[in-house]
Parts: C-alpha cells; sequence; structure tokens
C-alpha cells in the first residue's frame, strides 16, 4: 500500500470528541496512511507536536473568512455544519487535480452533515462514534420498546441486549439543569411547538439521532473494544448493516504504561490552573491507605445541580474517608463552557470544606492529573459523571466507579458499568428520577469502597488492559485497513 492512500478526518471540536480522533490518527498512520485533519478552527494546541512533524500528516483550518458565512443555514443543517461543508468544499476544489482521490473521509457522528460534500466527490465516508457502543445500542433500544406508557417502578427488557440492559421507569426521568435556564428543564428532545430544533440529547424513547446519521456510511468506528462492549458492537453492526470495529479505548500512549512508572515520572501533563501541584497531590496519596480514598471529578463540562453540590459536600464532611474533590471554575453553572461575569459568580464552591476535614481531604479548584490519581494503589474509588474517556480511564486502571451521570450517553454509561461491568454502583437507587441527598452519596461510596464483588471485578478487567492497547482493537484497526484497501482496488 502506498502512503498516497490519504484519508480525511472531520472531528468535532471539543476534547471529549477530538482526545480520541486525534489517538485515531496515530493508530492510522502507523497503518501508512496520509492523515488530512479537516477543522473549522485552529486545534494545533491540541495535536502533539510529534504528530505535526509527521510528514504524512496535515492539519487544515477550513472554516470560512466571515464575510463569507451565510446568514441562514438550509433547514435542518445545523449552520457549524453549513461552514463547516463549505469549507471542505472550498478546500478539496483547490487541490491539484491530478492528486489521488482520498480513500475515505472518517467522520465523527455529530458533524454526519458533511458527508454530502464527500459523497457529491464519490468519496465514501466512515462514521467515527467516540462515545461507546452501549450509549449507541441501548438508545435505539429504548426508542424500540415505546415506553411512554411505562409506570413508577415498571421495568422493560430491551430486545437484542443483555438481559441486565433493562430499562426502568426512574430512567425515563433525566433532568435537564445542565442546559441555560432559556432553554432548560425536564423537556424532551425537541424544541416547542414541535420546530424541530434539538435540545440536548434525545431522551429514552425518543428516536436515536445516529441511525440516520450512518446511513450514508460505508463502515463504523467505535472507541471501545470487545472486552468492554462485545454484545453492543454486535447490536450496532446488525441494526446497521454495515461492518462495525471496535478501535478503542482511544487514550494517550501514558495509560498504557505501567502504575509505577507513571508515578515515577510524574511530570506526564500540561501545566494548567490548579491550587495543588502533582508533587503535592501524590505525597498527599502516598500518606493514605490502599484503597480508601474516593476521588471526585464530574469532567468540565456539566457537574450535579446546583442544589446537589451541597448535598455532596455535606456527605464528603460526614464520611470518614479521605478524598480527593476536584471542582471546576464553572461548576453548577448552565451552559457551555466559559460565560460571562454573572455566571463566573454563580459557580460553587464548598468554602471551608478543606478547613473542616483538614488533612482528610484535598478540595482542588482547577485540574488535576487524573491518570495519575486513577493510578495510585491509595485510590479506591471514583466519583463520575461516565464521561466515555473517564470511565475508560477507570476502567483500564481497576479503579471501581459511583455512577452520577449527568447528560446523554453519560446515562448509558453508567447503565454498562453498573448492570452489565458490575464494576460500580449507581448513586441513587432512583436516580434520576429523583435528587441525589448527603445519605445516597455516603451509602454510595461506602458500597463502591467495600463491596468486594465490584472491587474484585473491577481489578479484574483493569489487569485485561495491562499489556497495553487491547489485541481486538489491534486487529480491528488492521481489518479496517485492508477494507479500505480493498474498495480502492
Amino acid at each position: 500500500m502506498s502512503a498516497e492512500n490519504e484519508i480525511l478526518v472531520v472531528p468535532k471540536i471539543g476534547q471529549g470528541h477530538l482526545f480520541p480522533c486525534i489517538e485515531l490518527c496515530k493508530y492510522l498512520l502507523r497503518r501508512d496512511f496520509r492523515i488530512t485533519v479537516l477543522a473549522d478552527s485552529d486545534i494545533s494546541s491540541s495535536v502533539p507536536s510529534a504528530l505535526q512533524q509527521s510528514p504524512l500528516f496535515a492539519l487544515v483550518d477550513v472554516s470560512p473568512p466571515p464575510q463569507e458565512t451565510p446568514a441562514d443555514p438550509p433547514a435542518g443543517f445545523p449552520r457549524q455544519h453549513q461552514q463547516m461543508a463549505r469549507g471542505i468544499e472550498s478546500f478539496l476544489a483547490g487541490r491539484d487535480p491530478a492528486r489521488a482521490r482520498p480513500v475515505c473521509a472518517v467522520i465523527d457522528h455529530i458533524m454526519y452533515k458533511t458527508e454530502e460534500v464527500f459523497s457529491k466527490l464519490g468519496i465514501p465516508t466512515v462514521t467515527f462514534i467516540t462515545s461507546g457502543a452501549c450509549w449507541a445500542a441501548v438508545q435505539h433500544a429504548a426508542y424500540v420498546v415505546r415506553p411512554d406508557d411505562m409506570k413508577p417502578g415498571e421495568v422493560r427488557a430491551l430486545p437484542g441486549l443483555p438481559n441486565e440492559m433493562v430499562l426502568s421507569y426512574s430512567d425515563l426521568k433525566q433532568r435537564r439543569h445542565w442546559m441555560p435556564s432559556n432553554r432548560g428543564g425536564r423537556g424532551g428532545g425537541r424544541g416547542p411547538g414541535g420546530s424541530g430544533l434539538q435540545m440536548g440529547p434525545p431522551l429514552p424513547g425518543q428516536p436515536a439521532p445516529w441511525v440516520e446519521e450512518v446511513k450514508s456510511s460505508v463502515a463504523l468506528l467505535i472507541n471501545t473494544c470487545d472486552d468492554l462492549e462485545r454484545p453492543f458492537l454486535d447490536y450496532v453492526a446488525n441494526l446497521t448493516g454495515r461492518p462495525v470495529w471496535g478501535i478503542g479505548p482511544l487514550l494517550p500512549d501514558e495509560y498504557w504504561r505501567s502504575a509505577a512508572s507513571l508515578l515515577q515520572e510524574r511530570g506526564i501533563r500540561p501545566k494548567r490552573e490548579s491550587n495543588y501541584s502533582d508533587d503535592e497531590i501524590i505525597g498527599w496519596l502516598d500518606r493514605q491507605p490502599p484503597n480508601s480514598v474516593m476521588y471526585i471529578s464530574f469532567g468540565s463540562e456539566v457537574g450535579p445541580s446546583a442544589e446537589e453540590y451541597p448535598e455532596l459536600a455535606k456527605a464528603l464532611e460526614e464520611s470518614s474517608r479521605p478524598f480527593i474533590w476536584v471542582i471546576q471554575k464553572k461548576s453548577a453553572r448552565p451552559g457551555p463552557p466559559g460565560g460571562g461575569p454573572a455566571q463566573m459568580e454563580s459557580s460553587y464552591f464548598p468554602h471551608g470544606l478543606d478547613s473542616r476535614v483538614g488533612e482528610r481531604g484535598l478540595v482542588i479548584h482547577g485540574w488535576a492529573p487524573q491518570l495519575l490519581i486513577l493510578s495510585h494503589p491509595s485510590t479506591g474509588g471514583f466519583v463520575s459523571h461516565c464521561g466515555w474517556n473517564s470511565t475508560v480511564e477507570a476502567i483500564v486502571r481497576g479503579v471501581p466507579i459511583l455512577a452520577w451521570p449527568i447528560r446523554g450517553d453519560q446515562y448509558y454509561n453508567a447503565k454498562l458499568v453498573v448492570n452489565h461491568l458490575k464494576i460500580g454502583a449507581l448513586v441513587c437507587d432512583e436516580y434520576p428520577a429523583e435528587m441525589v441527598q448527603k445519605d445516597d452519596v455516603l451509602k454510595g461510596m461506602e458500597r463502591v469502597l467495600t463491596d468486594e464483588g465490584i472491587r474484585r471485578r473491577s481489578v479484574g478487567l483493569g489487569e485485561r488492559f495491562e499489556r497495553g492497547f487491547p489485541e481486538s482493537s489491534v486487529s480491528s484497526l488492521d481489518a479496517f485497513r485492508d477494507f479500505v484497501n480493498r474498495k480502492t482496488d
């Protein structure tokens, strides 16, 4: 195969999508493809310098000049996608006509509308799902069972999925506190009056958008592996009738190194704003008993409601367990990252908690070295929103999870953790129908830290990854390479 076999890659901007995409590019480069990433902004700071220096890698900003941006995108065509599509079309039109046509375009499923551009040029498209397969499978299966008439306490089986993957009445009660107040509430996934305006991810029972989004694709790549989600990969493959490959978990190279070597070297993350240094955090962990520390982090985009944060703080104060609580600058603030001064003032912080708990807890305001914390032998559990990246990071390190999902795929990732893999617990039995209280957190932490079955399964699953990137995913990447080559023969 010639290195002139080029793959175009269209990521969604945002670290939960972009970082796995960059890792995928590395694996494709190792299979002698030429990779051209098409982005609608400058993402060079998120791309490792070693990758940018590869002669087979190119990063292209295809965002159009402001004066070229049309005011009114077509109905059902998000403005970002329209701008992106026009930029891609312009980029491809300006290339040397004698240059070989790309063998395919790998598109983040959120950016599916750009597929139309590639279709016009005869370039096959491959859908890349940065979350796991359980999310995709359960989201569709929940729609199939039509749960609108479910009664309190009722549970329904999801046909085609493992028996333990059921839909409960409380699953239907997802809250939307993380959305801006003018769009929030517990409502459905579409705008008022059936306008078609998407109001966040679909609720259980609503159609799974990804099913339509992949119809024009020749194959799917999913950020998972057989050890985690084989039944769900099979479900997606049977539903779509397309080749489906689990090619993850797509984590940075550091995650495939031993915990001991990581903790010895330490300085593996970029320096970001924080009130504790890596050395201070690891030094504190070194003083704690094995498997005793609860690590709490809800990622950089969403978290519990403004009413639930104080309940968590009270639980941590009342508990006797050592803990590390990482709180982002915008905790409990609705809307997208950033925001104005009013939003900054409404951010939650448990003032005085650190002084009341003393040496028993670390309250980190800003960023923390998550990989180092999860790798440390003192860490015994992880209170997590179950974003896919955080979920697989904990799994790879064998750390049990107290699942506190907030939106979208996180609810289905939590089901994978609690119901299928059985390596964690849900923060509240009736969650999300009921608000999380202090006693729920206390009970959940104790279960995750003391349940021998949960710990045994967590450690056993983590041990499967000690040999490095999964062999099933290596084979899947090779199969994808062969599939693309056959398409171009």
